[in-house]
């Protein structure tokens, strides 16, 4: 019963959030998946740690296809996502966790000029 609430709770946060917010919970969901994918190497469930890196190439997909490319520094996410994308696939045929390491780095880059981006934005407009 619990689970249909966190759902619905989850599917509501996504609907009303902006954009700029959307893309920090896909920075976000791929550092958890990241860790859970080096987690189940750990414990040795290679089943499992290949189902999570492949939500994080998911995740670096979506990415890729909400890139607005009105601007010149897509062009170089784009080329970072493609080389993550490229790590991902590398780990998940070595199921090597400090590949995984190397693009969590990254993902928390991304994910905290982000943050800083989006806090830069709103005190602009007020």
């Amino acid at each position: 019963m619990i689970q249909p609430a966190a759902q619905s709770y989850k599917q509501n946060q996504v609907d009303t959030s902006s954009p700029e917010e959307l893309t920090l919970m896909l920075y976000g969901g791929a550092i958890t998946f990241t860790k859970k994918a080096k987690q189940a190497i750990s414990d040795k469930n290679l089943n499992q740690a290949h189902q999570f890196i492949t939500r994080v190439q998911d995740i670096i997909d979506e990415l890729i296809i909400t890139l607005d490319r009105k601007y010149p520094i897509s062009v170089q996410l784009l080329a970072l996502y493609d080389y993550l994308k490229r790590r991902l696939i590398e780990a998940n045929i070595s199921k090597d966790v400090t590949i995984l390491d190397e693009v969590e780095g990254f993902l928390v880059e991304f994910r905290d000029t982000w943050k800083q981006a989006i806090v830069l934005a709103r005190s602009q407009r007020s």
